[in-house]
């Protein structure tokens, strides 16, 4: 536990860091404190000594590190819970009943992503993670068919597809029982690689005689039903992040949103505010980031989730009481059902 002057210490490194981006020096804490640079330039030294900060090579300040983060999230900005939170911007959203709800939660991301500058997600209801059940075929006339998408929550997704006149109905029902083996219990995060991958080996070419048509038009029900459950914004806000100046780590954060891989970091299961800072994050390319997540819930008790991804340099005391507001709101907004 750190005395009274080291959280203040830390405490105003954390947020003059996260305003300015660069490294702290005592001069600049000596403004904001009655005790003389060289006291603060000591306890700078001891919070490095005990890991909460870190000092960098071009200059003599400091930043925190992820240690460092996690103790002002956990103690210093616990101790700030009862602020009174006021986010005007998003009252009239909430309040406007005229508003589809599926627009409200869009709208509610993309504002979160601008009062930010990060990136946000909105997973629905637990649908993203969960698994193919069944796939099945409904021949509706002589040139048409029905595909259907099930998972083991009960979420469906359906699309039309036509049948020329040389395709049989039993041809057809063998390529279904195909994608079954192939998909079944598959999570709807990984459905589009798997199926991919697996299409490229040879005896599972052969044996999609009309692949074409109803992979595609499977992959199309998929789509359809992934993208009805989700929503991402605001990739672009890192592109203006100093931390992402490095186009190396630029281009692998922009891949791991473009192949869906984001989606296997956001914490889905978590009680209240889950916050993953760093190396907390199990993918290289997230190791510069935190992932800032929240659960809201329907009336069936089902979940959904909003997070919010960018540098470790996040403004936390902004962002953790904004997420908390919104998910509040959104489940909300099923208690009318």
């Amino acid at each position: 536990m750190l005395n009274e002057r080291q959280e203040l210490v830390l405490k105003l490194i954390v947020e003059e860091y996260v305003r300015t981006a660069e490294p702290v020096g005592s001069r600049s804490l000596s403004k904001h404190m009655d005790v003389s640079p060289a006291t603060i330039r000591n306890e700078m030294s001891d919070l490095e000594e005990l890991g909460f900060l870190e000092k960098t090579h071009t200059s003599s300040g400091r930043i925190p590190s992820e240690k460092g983060y996690r103790y002002y999230i956990e103690t210093i900005l616990k101790n700030l819970e009862n602020e009174g939170d006021s986010f005007s911007e998003f009252d009239s959203l909430f309040e406007n009943r005229e508003i589809e709800r599926e627009d409200v939660i869009k709208e509610a991301i993309n504002l979160l992503s601008q009062a930010t500058n990060c990136t946000a997600i909105a997973l629905g209801p637990n649908a993203y993670n969960s698994r193919v059940k069944k796939v099945q075929l409904i021949p509706l006339k002589a040139t048409l068919a029905l595909i259907l998408v099930i998972t083991n929550l009960g979420y469906v997704e359906s699309k039309q597809i036509s049948i020329s006149e040389d395709m049989e109905i039993s041809e057809l029902a063998k390529v279904i029982d195909l994608l079954n083996e192939i998909l079944v219990d598959t999570p709807i995060s990984q459905v589009s690689e798997k199926l991919h991958y697996e299409i490229q080996h040879q005896h599972i070419k052969e044996l999609l005689k009309y692949r074409e048509t109803i992979v595609d038009s499977f992959i199309e029900a998929f789509s359809k039903f992934a993208q009805s459950r989700y929503y991402l914004t605001g990739q672009s806000n890192m592109l203006y992040q100093p931390e992402f100046n490095d186009i190396s780590k630029l281009r692998e954060f922009l891949n791991t949103i473009e192949n869906n891989e984001i989606f296997k970091i956001v914490e889905t299961n978590a009680d209240g505010i889950s916050v993953k800072i760093g190396k907390e994050n199990t993918m290289t390319s997230m190791q510069d980031c935190t992932v800032v997540s929240a659960n809201y819930e329907t009336n069936e008790g089902d979940h959904g989730t909003i997070s919010l991804v960018g540098p470790t340099r996040m403004e936390y005391r902004k962002v953790i009481p904004l997420i908390r507001y919104i998910a509040k709101h959104l489940s909300k907004l099923y208690e009318d059902d």
